[in-house]
């Protein structure tokens, strides 16, 4: 598991099983039971808060990460790794996450 992946999480009722996005520092896997992840949804709002993910990022459809729903997720509820995203995804998270905690020093990335 690393920052910046995308995996299948098991999670509680509404959410179910869903993609998302993890956003823990690479250190913190080994010994975290629970890890900052953005969900993952094929609902797109255009919103600046969300990040435009697709086959490239290894999902099938056309999907954000929508960094205004981050969560703890347990690392068992991980249960399969999807993908990865480029250095430019790296910055656009960034930038997202500027704008959803407005952070402007991040929102110019």
């Amino acid at each position: 598991m690393k920052q910046y992946e995308i995996w299948w999480a098991s999670l509680p009722l509404p959410a179910g099983r869903r993609p998302v996005l993890l956003l823990s520092r690479n250190r913190s896997y080994g010994y975290l039971t629970k890890v900052a992840a953005a969900e993952v949804t094929t609902r797109i709002r255009g919103l600046p808060t969300e990040v435009p993910l697709g086959r490239n990022e290894g999902l099938q459809v056309r999907s954000v990460a929508t960094l205004d729903n981050i969560r703890p997720v347990p690392v068992t509820a991980l249960t399969e790794r999807i993908g990865t995203l480029s250095n430019a995804k790296h910055r656009a998270v960034k930038r997202a996450l500027g704008y959803a905690f407005e952070w402007d020093e991040l929102i110019s990335l």
